[in-house]
């Protein structure tokens, strides 16, 4: 009877075994997702925008796959945020970060994603050493906003951006809407993320070779007042300024403002990009605002394109502190973020973002991310230029306020940019 039972045990425990390991399901780097073994992992989010859509799809990727997801952001300076975590030796499993980092912290820390379905998708992960180290969260572009039914308001007619090529026809067309009614049709973002991350940025970009002008800023051998690119996008900002509706009070008009203006169509153009689009939803929105190449005299290779690219990089801590379990349970969240019809949705739908992947048809809801979506496809995107030191865009940022604020001329500014390159330290990449 004893060895009955016994018997009896053993089939009742192989049977158990047997049925918790078909519920449990495989790894594998498939769109899966996870393991539904209640793993819980923690991921970053930089883009506060889209910090309450996060936490939705951390919810509906849980209820479906059993893997826990917690989304952490904070306003801190990324890197120094991160570098917290690590010294307290409490880093998050995922983190989201800008391209240049995953040179940095990619590069210390973080997990080879190789062999994954996504990397086949796109032309715009970071592979470094061999290995790849950064998912693309999405692709990014900068130029000129435009509101066109601010401008047939004003103007009667349909507006057609293709036909402003010069600076001189943009010129031409903000003295039509002054003309026309509108005082000020021009509005400039005050941020120093704006203002150099981005505006001054082109000057590093639009080149056939970026690094070896930024190597000659290190070397102190470039004059920007005899640089043909910098004088041209300056005098492009010089027409922004001169027609600005805060000019008044120029460093000190309110980001919301300047949105506002745009998204009820109280002015016409913004120098921008297609982040700004949750912003200019929370207002009166009119309706038909895209973006187009910044207008400028010089005539050269890059006339016709706007700037941009991979915008915000994840990658998976592969650091002592994360187990080899929690970083698949990442990797199989990322994975699922771009391979499956939610993960496409996500971005493309919920967040209104340009997918990095060529597979993601799902439309961009975001009325600028459609017409970036058509640059990227036409192959008329100028690439960002990654390497920046990590102070670059708070410190010319001041300068450029300045230049904004008319408290320092362009010799002055030119000067300024020079002296910080001159003496700060190269990025290593």
């Amino acid at each position: 009877m004893k060895k009955t039972r016994k018997v009896l045990a053993v089939l009742l425990t192989i049977i158990l075994t047997l049925g918790l390991a078909a519920c449990g399901g495989g790894g594998g780097s498939d769109s899966s997702g996870g393991t539904g073994d209640g793993t819980s992992i923690t991921l970053f989010n930089s883009k506060n925008e889209i910090q309450e859509q996060f936490e939705e799809l951390a919810k509906q990727y849980e209820e479906q796959t059993g893997v826990h997801v917690e989304v952490y952001y904070s306003q801190d300076t990324v890197s120094a945020h991160l570098a917290t975590k690590y010294a307290s030796k409490s880093p998050y499993t995922i983190n989201m970060v800008d391209p240049k980092d995953i040179y940095t912290l990619g590069k210390q820390y973080g997990a080879d994603m190789s062999g994954y379905d996504w990397v086949a998708d796109t032309d715009y992960a970071i592979t470094v050493d061999g290995k790849v180290l950064g998912f693309p969260t999405c692709i990014e572009a900068r130029g000129i906003l435009y509101n066109a039914d601010a401008i047939k308001r004003v103007t009667g007619k349909d507006f057609d951006p293709s036909s402003i090529n010069t600076l001189d026809d943009f010129k031409a067309f903000l003295d039509e809407l002054v003309a026309g009614g509108m005082e000020s049709p021009t509005a400039i973002l005050k941020p120093d993320w704006s203002l150099a991350a981005h505006y001054l940025q082109q000057v590093y970009e639009e080149r056939e070779d970026p690094e070896a002008f930024i190597q000659g800023l290190y070397a102190g051998e470039v004059d920007l007042m005899q640089d043909a690119k910098f004088n041209a996008l300056m005098d492009t900002f010089d027409t922004l300024k001169a027609y600005n509706m805060f000019k008044a009070g120029a460093i000190s008009a309110e980001d919301e403002l300047v949105h506002q203006a745009m998204s009820e169509g109280q002015d016409a153009f913004q120098f921008g990009g297609c982040w700004e689009w949750n912003d200019i939803l929370t207002y009166d929105y009119t309706g038909n605002i895209g973006i187009m190449p910044g207008p400028q005299n010089v005539q050269d290779a890059y006339t016709g394109m706007l700037v941009g690219g991979g915008s915000k990089y994840f990658y998976v801590d592969g650091s002592e502190y994360t187990s080899e379990a929690d970083q698949k349970a990442a990797m199989d969240f990322l994975n699922w973020l771009a391979t499956s019809d939610e993960g496409k949705t996500f971005v493309s739908e919920t967040c209104g973002m340009v997918s990095p992947f060529r597979s993601n048809t799902v439309p961009c809801s975001n009325d600028i991310g459609v017409v970036v979506k058509q640059y990227v496809d036409a192959g008329k995107l100028v690439p960002n230029y990654d390497y920046d030191p990590d102070d670059h865009y708070s410190k010319l940022g001041i300068e450029m306020q300045k230049y904004l604020a008319d408290q320092c001329t362009r010799e002055e500014l030119a000067a300024a940019i020079q002296n910080y390159w001159a003496t700060t330290t190269p990025v290593e990449h």
